[in-house]
């Protein structure tokens, strides 16, 4: 029995992924902020939480690479 190959961790993905949860993230709140009267606040909210989501999302697809 042989081990389980690592899953190699990828630099260029896991800056994809980060940059496309902030910008999920931010869209979101910019939708919210607009439903409310201000689109930039809300986009700036959004920005605050999407960067924690984003390195979270980057955590759980590459926490095995390091291990």
């Amino acid at each position: 029995m042989e081990p389980a190959p690592r899953s190699s961790f990828q630099p260029a993905a896991a800056g994809g992924l980060l940059l496309a949860a902030t910008a999920v993230c931010t869209g979101v709140g910019a939708a919210v902020g607009a439903a409310a009267g201000s689109a930039g606040i809300g986009a700036l909210g959004g920005a605050a939480v999407g960067i924690p989501v984003g390195t979270f999302a980057v955590y759980r697809r590459y926490r095995d690479s390091f291990s």
